[in-house]
């Protein structure tokens, strides 16, 4: 049988009131009970937060996954506002530069940068999530056509950070 304990914690109370303020705070005169018994906790966050996908889910490659290639150019992959999934590969070798960033139109911040510095290719993979705000880009460049980058990228959550599900779920 389970043992009950009176509680009596002025800062248990203080935070009850922070966390619950719909609820009317902490009466007076009443006091906080505690027992032995182990009661299961159920976590809904997830649910109530609109998403019944885990995170390792949500960021899931599906149809509205975009592929991007660039080759002795500059790309665009992305330039809707919002965090993105984005994986990327390619080869270089000496003399070329591969260079991954985000644009606004009047500067740049280099995400990933690769420069050839052997006679071989060179070959690289990475996975990120970038962030884009409202007239931000995400771009690559290559220097040469000894140099491609692959960039393939999905939109994860939107500018407020709401997810973004991917193609098909709840059908």
């Amino acid at each position: 049988m389970a043992q009950e304990f009176i509680i009596k914690s002025e800062d248990i109370e203080n935070k009850i009131n922070q966390l619950l303020p719909s609820q009317g705070g902490f009466q007076a005169g009443v006091d906080f009970s505690a027992s032995t018994m182990v009661i299961p906790i159920v976590d809904l966050t997830e649910t109530a937060e609109g998403s019944a996908l885990r995170l390792d889910l949500q960021k899931a490659t599906d149809f509205a996954t975009t592929a991007t290639l660039a080759s002795d150019n500059t790309q665009t992959a992305a330039n809707t506002p919002g965090f993105y999934k984005v994986v990327g590969s390619g080869q270089y070798r000496n003399g070329t530069n591969i260079t991954v960033f985000i644009n606004d139109g009047s500067s740049t911040k280099i995400i990933r940068e690769f420069d050839g510095t052997t006679s071989t290719d060179q070959v690289f993979s990475f996975d990120d999530i970038v962030f884009l705000r409202a007239g931000d880009s995400l771009q690559a460049t290559t220097t040469s056509t000894d140099a491609y980058i692959y960039l393939f990228t999905r939109q994860i959550a939107d500018l407020q950070g709401n997810l973004v599900n991917p193609l098909g779920f709840g059908i």
